[in-house]
């Protein structure tokens, strides 16, 4: 038998219905909690990762194929000593130099491929040869040393000094000529 509410209409009590709508928004905050996390996440993904092309100087992450791995490591035969990679990307240069016993180093401009390639070192077992920074090359300082590096200039008072490397990896883009 249907319940009579005291205005005569029949329908659930006014305390149900509040329950109901509750309940409701609950669910409403919840998913928009969920969605708005999401997009944050995504964001912080992906912003290293745009951003490079975003710059005055736009320099896209271009992985090594495995020919110019092999082409690096052959140029490397009867060499010893230390080696950087500039714009090591996700290390795979870095990383393969250590598996041949290079103390190896790696500057990249995005801070997740940096961490991925300390994480692919530690997989890969040579984490204790190589290392990798977080370093923009572009900013004053940095950009004196590179150019100092290609015979350009003689000034190495920088930031970063590559002069401690006997052996130097740097693949070009037609947006780094200066």
């Amino acid at each position: 038998m249907p319940k009579v509410v005291a205005n005569g209409s029949h329908g659930p009590a006014p305390q149900d219905d509040c329950k109901g709508a509750s309940r409701g928004r609950s669910w409403g905050l919840l998913v928009t909690a969920g969605v708005g996390g999401t997009l944050v996440a995504l964001y912080g993904v992906v912003l290293p990762f745009v951003t490079p092309a975003l710059r005055r100087v736009c320099l896209p992450f271009v992985p090594a194929t495995s020919t110019q791995i092999q082409n690096v490591l052959k140029m490397l035969e009867n060499r010893s000593g230390s080696l950087v990679d500039i714009g090591s990307g996700d290390g795979r240069i870095v990383i393969a130099a250590a598996k041949m016993g290079f103390k190896a180093v790696g500057y990249e401009l995005n801070p997740w491929l940096v961490w991925y390639s300390r994480y692919r070192a530690w997989r890969d077992g040579v984490h204790h040869n190589t290392r990798f920074f977080i370093s923009d090359l572009w900013k004053k300082g940095a950009q004196e040393n590179f150019m100092a590096l290609s015979g350009r200039t003689q000034a190495l008072e920088c930031l970063v000094s590559f002069s401690c490397y006997t052996n130097v990896v740097v693949f070009g883009v037609p947006q780094m000529e200066i």
